[in-house]
C-alpha cells in the first residue's frame, strides 16, 4: 500500500456520474490479518441509491449517508391502520412515499443470509434477462447492463448497472438517481517514521464534493484501554421445584460482581482514510429503449454511385424509394453475434434475423455485393445499423435481380439456395435408407437450422475457410453415417475396412456400377479430402481435392463455397435417386 491509497487519491478523483458501470448498492469488505495486529489491511466500499422525481429534487438534496445510505431500510411495512409501503417506495416521511428504490433487500428466514433483488420495473422496462450473475439485453447483443457480485455464502454483495442503460430508465421514468457512499481504507503499521505515510497527519476536510478524514492512532489506543465488567444473578429461585415461579426482582434476592481492568499490548499503529460522498445521476431527457425516442446517434450510408452518404433517419421511410450496397463479409460479421440467424428465400435471397425481431431481406448482386433496401437498414437499432455501415460500398453490379423481383415485381425468383437443398437432400436419403433398408442412415440427428448457420457460401472468405466450410460439410454428412448400417448393406469384400464414405459408394455401385458410383462420389470425396487439408493448408494435394470436388478456383470464394455446397448436396441427391429412383416412380 502507499500514500495515494490510504489518500483515495484516484476515487475521489472520479466520481460516478461519469463512470461506465454505476453501483446501486454496494458493500464491499477486502481484508487481510487481524484487525488487532500489525500488517492487517482493509478497504472497504458501501453505497446505497435512491432515485427521485423532480419535484422532490430539493428535499433529496439533503439526503446523504445516514438516509440512503447501506444502512437505509429498503423492505414493505404495513401500518396498523390499514396503510401499506411496498417495498420500492422510499419514505422520509411516514406514508409519504418521495423515491424509488432500485434495489430490494430480501433477508433470508431460517436459512440465513440475504438477498438483493433488482427492481423488477427495471428488469422488464429494458427487457433483460437473467445468466448467471448478469442481467443481459438480448436485443443488444446480449449486452451485459447489471452485474451482481455475490459471497461465498451466497449474499449479495454488490449490484450495479451500466450507466447508459440507467439514463435511459431514468429519462423514462423522470427520475434522478441519488448515491450516498463511503470507502474506508486501513493498514496497520509497525512505526508511522519507517512507514509509506511517514508524511502524513491527521486531516478532515472537503474533497470533490465529498468529506475525507485521515486518522492516525495507536494500536493501543484503538483496542487497548481501561475495561469494566458487572454480573448479576438471582437468588430466590428453587432449582428443585417442578414449575418455579420468581417473584418481582429486589436487592434481597439478587447478588452481584463486579471487575476492572486495563488492556494493552498492542505494538504498531492504524492509518485509517475515509471518505463520503453524495452525487446525482441525472438522465439527458432521452430514453431510446423504454421510451422509444428517435436515436440522433446514427451513422451515414454511402447511398449514390459518386459515394455521398445519407443520414440514417432520412432513409427511415418506406417509400425512400433506395437500396444500399454491402461487402458480403456483413453476413458472416453479423452471425458472429448471438442470437442472428440466417434465412434463404431464393438462389441469391434471404434474410438476417437479430435479436432486436427485425428480418433484413437480402440479395447477391452480379458484383457479388449484398443489395439491401435501404429502409430495412434505417429500421434497425443503432448498434445493428453500425454493423452494416462498417461494410457498406457504393453502389456496383445494380441491385440483385432476385431482390427486385421480389420487392418491385412481387414475383419471387422460382430458384433455391444451396444450401437449402443439400439439407432437403440429406433428409430425403435418410428418408429412403429407411424405407428400403429398414435402418438408419445416420448414427445420429442434428438441428438443420442450428447447423446451416455454420455451412452458407458467405462462410468461404479465403481458402482457409473454404477448407473449413469443406471440414463442416464432412462433419454434417460423412461423420453422421452409421457406419455398423451400411456394412451390413455392402457387399464389398473389404467392407470392415472402409470408411463411411466409401461404404455409401459400395452400396451404390451395386445399384448403379462401380464407375458411375465413382463418378457421383467425386465431389464428397473431393470434399473429405479438402477436410483434411485443413490442418495442412499448404499440402500439395489440395488442388487435386478441390478438382475432385468440382471447384473453378479462377471464381471468387464466395462462389467456390456456392460451388462446393451445390457439388457436396448434388451428389447425395443422384445418390438418392439411383437409389430409390425406381422405387419413387413405382409408387406414382
Amino acid at each position: 500500500m502507499n500514500e495515494a491509497w490510504i489518500l483515495q487519491t484516484s476515487e475521489i478523483r472520479r466520481p460516478f456520474s461519469r463512470a461506465t458501470w454505476v453501483p446501486l448498492r454496494a458493500s464491499l469488505n477486502e481484508e487481510k490479518g487481524s484487525a488487532a495486529e500489525v500488517g492487517y489491511v482493509s478497504d472497504v466500499f458501501a453505497c446505497g441509491s435512491v432515485a427521485f422525481p423532480k419535484q422532490h429534487h430539493e428535499l433529496a438534496e439533503r439526503l446523504s449517508w445516514n438516509d440512503i445510505g447501506i444502512g437505509h431500510t429498503v423492505a414493505p411495512y404495513a401500518y396498523a391502520d390499514g396503510h401499506y409501503s411496498p417495498i420500492d417506495e422510499y419514505q422520509y416521511n411516514d406514508k409519504e412515499p418521495m423515491g424509488v428504490n432500485l434495489v430490494f433487500v430480501h433477508p433470508q428466514p431460517v436459512v440465513g443470509g440475504q438477498q438483493w433483488i433488482l427492481n423488477p420495473d427495471l428488469v422488464v422496462a429494458l427487457r433483460l434477462i437473467k445468466e448467471g450473475p448478469n442481467w443481459v439485453r438480448p436485443e443488444e447483443n446480449f449486452v451485459v447492463v447489471v452485474r451482481e457480485t455475490v459471497d461465498s455464502d451466497g449474499s449479495h454483495s454488490q449490484i450495479e448497472i451500466k450507466r447508459e442503460f440507467l439514463m435511459d430508465y431514468l429519462a423514462a421514468r423522470g427520475l434522478s438517481l441519488r448515491l450516498s457512499y463511503y470507502r474506508q481504507r486501513v493498514e496497520n503499521v509497525v512505526d508511522l517514521k519507517g512507514s509509506p505515510y511517514a508524511g502524513l497527519n491527521e486531516v478532515r476536510d472537503q474533497r470533490e464534493g465529498g468529506r475525507y478524514e485521515l486518522r492516525i492512532k495507536e494500536l493501543n489506543d484503538v483496542f487497548g484501554g481501561s475495561w469494566a465488567s458487572l454480573r448479576v444473578w438471582r437468588t430466590d429461585v428453587d432449582e428443585e421445584e417442578d414449575a418455579p415461579v420468581m417473584a418481582p426482582e429486589t436487592n434481597d434476592n439478587t447478588a452481584s460482581e463486579s471487575a476492572r481492568g486495563h488492556r494493552s499490548g498492542y505494538p504498531g499503529v492504524r492509518v485509517e482514510g475515509e471518505f463520503w460522498r453524495d452525487e446525482w445521476i441525472e438522465h439527458q431527457e432521452m430514453s431510446t429503449r423504454v421510451r422509444g425516442d428517435e436515436d440522433q446517434n446514427l451513422p451515414y450510408f454511402i447511398s449514390d454511385t459518386d459515394g455521398s452518404r445519407t443520414f440514417s433517419a432520412e432513409l427511415n421511410n418506406e417509400d425512400i424509394g433506395r437500396w444500399l450496397w454491402f461487402r458480403p463479409s456483413v453476413v458472416g460479421e453479423l452471425l458472429g453475434h448471438r442470437g442472428f440467424f440466417l434465412n434463404w428465400y431464393t438462389a441469391e435471397t434471404g434474410a438476417i434475423n437479430s435479436t432486436s425481431g427485425y428480418s433484413t431481406h437480402f440479395g447477391i448482386n452480379s458484383a457479388e455485393l449484398i443489395t439491401v433496401y435501404a429502409y430495412d437498414i434505417a429500421r434497425l437499432p443503432a448498434w445493428e445499423q453500425f454493423l452494416w455501415a462498417a461494410s457498406n460500398v457504393a453502389p456496383e453490379g445494380k441491385v440483385s435481380a432476385e431482390l427486385l423481383a421480389s420487392q418491385v415485381k412481387a414475383q419471387p425468383a422460382d430458384t433455391h439456395a444451396v444450401e437449402q437443398l443439400l439439407f432437403e437432400c440429406m433428409r430425403l436419403l435418410e428418408a429412403g435408407f429407411h424405407k428400403k433398408f429398414g435402418v438408419s442412415l445416420f448414427s445420429h440427428d442434428i438441428d438443420d437450422e442450428a447447423t446451416r448457420q455454420h455451412i452458407s457460401r458467405f462462410s468461404s472468405t479465403d481458402l482457409a475457410s473454404l477448407l473449413r466450410l469443406a471440414k463442416e460439410l464432412v462433419r454434417v454428412f460423412s461423420d453422421r453415417l452409421d457406419v455398423r448400417s451400411l456394412r451390413r448393406l455392402s457387399n464389398h469384400p473389404d467392407k470392415e475396412k472402409l470408411g463411411s464414405n466409401k461404404l455409401l459408394q459400395s452400396i451404390l455401385a451395386q445399384k448403379a456400377g462401380e464407375a458411375h458410383a465413382r463418378e457421383v462420389f467425386a465431389a464428397i470425396a473431393g470434399t473429405y479430402d479438402m477436410r483434411l487439408g485443413d490442418a495442412h493448408p499448404t499440402s500439395s494435394k489440395i488442388n487435386e481435392a478441390l478438382k475432385l470436388a468440382g471447384i473453378d478456383t479462377a471464381g471468387s470464394y464466395l462462389r467456390q463455397g456456392e460451388q462446393l455446397i451445390r457439388n457436396f448436396g448434388h451428389a447425395i441427391w443422384c445418390t438418392g435417386s439411383l437409389l430409390f429412383g425406381e422405387d419413387q416412380e413405382s409408387e406414382e
